[in-house]
């Protein structure tokens, strides 16, 4: 960091506390804005991204007892010192040494002070070579502490544990186990995050995430329609024709009454109320899509049977419509 940045930005209202906040506040108001700002809640935000940095640089500074004495002695000095770099290299530093009150002491002394106060611990000469502005981890090599790295997991429900919800337990990395609530109403290829459960931070930070990756295997007669469960039921002709009442499956496993009207077609749906996906964010319901079987075998007497009703159906054509509208 330039030493000009030390005067000019004001880190204890960057992380919005005062100047004589305590080590445990201060933490605990960055974590706070960090995890507010931080670019894997922000994805795509360049504001969040930039105020996330402001953050980290502050919080570098504040969090190391020197660095933080450092940054109130220059900050004390007030805004209307200069750093210049040119020129004859005196205007911008006299304002500086005037204000250490060593001005008796001759120019050697002063060159000194300053340089002793941006480069302790003998990190290098010139600024920014000591500990002055040095970042130590944090989001692309600015300050704070660096969060854990993340965790991936993976595993594979059956379709009614991902429908209802359930706690299993995984295995981790280390061999260890951990148990995971799995929500109802998860879908195939959704990710559950689990706070704080990843590797722990190297400098003191947060812990990263496990990040669990569902795969959902298929239902033999149930498909997800996003809270509503759907299903094909056959009807025999006869029942779409005259009108029938037909017994359902349901998920659980227990079965309802529908009522086939009379006429009914091939590919109408009827609806069953709450027997869908139950979530906080809602019940959906069963959706039955109607099928009309066509028989394969028919004996003489069914087949005389047919052949006399189609004497005697209606001679309208059932594809009189689709023609028309494919010709317009």
């Amino acid at each position: 960091m330039a030493s000009q940045d030390w005067f000019d930005k004001d880190f204890y209202k960057t992380l919005g506390v005062s100047k004589d906040v305590s080590e445990a506040d201060l933490k605990k108001a960055y974590r706070k804005l960090a995890r507010k700002y931080h670019p894997d809640s922000n994805a795509g935000d360049a504001t969040a991204e930039a105020r996330f940095k402001e953050i980290s640089e502050a919080y570098s500074v504040l969090s190391d007892a020197e660095q933080r004495k450092e940054y109130d002695e220059i900050r004390a000095m007030g805004s209307g010192a200069r750093f210049t770099a040119g020129g004859s290299g005196a205007g911008g530093f006299e304002d500086v040494f005037s204000r250490f009150g060593q001005g008796g002491r001759g120019q050697s002394a002063d060159f000194e002070d300053i340089f002793a106060m941006f480069n302790q611990g003998g990190g290098g000469g010139g600024f920014g070579g000591g500990r002055f502005g040095q970042p130590s981890g944090g989001f692309r090599g600015f300050g704070g502490p660096q969060r854990g790295a993340d965790v991936t997991a993976r595993t594979t429900l059956d379709f009614a544990t991902a429908v209802q919800g359930e706690t299993i337990t995984l295995q981790g990395d280390d061999g260890k186990p951990f148990k995971v609530k799995i929500p109802a109403g998860v879908a195939d290829g959704q990710k559950i995050r689990l706070r704080g459960r990843g590797r722990p931070s190297p400098d003191g930070g947060e812990s990263g995430d496990i990040v669990v990756q569902i795969t959902v295997r298929p239902h033999p007669v149930f498909t997800r329609d996003g809270l509503n469960l759907r299903l094909v039921v056959p009807v025999t002709f006869t029942e779409a024709t005259l009108g029938a009442t037909i017994e359902v499956p349901t998920l659980s496993g227990d079965v309802v009454k529908l009522r086939v009207a009379p006429g009914t077609p091939s590919g109408r749906v009827l609806r069953v109320k709450g027997r869908g996906v139950a979530t906080s964010k809602g019940t959906g319901d069963l959706l039955a899509e109607l099928q009309v079987a066509v028989p394969t075998h028919l004996d003489e007497a069914a087949r005389e049977a047919l052949e006399r009703f189609q004497e005697l159906e209606p001679t309208e054509n059932p594809r009189a419509e689709l023609m028309a509208k494919a010709r317009r």
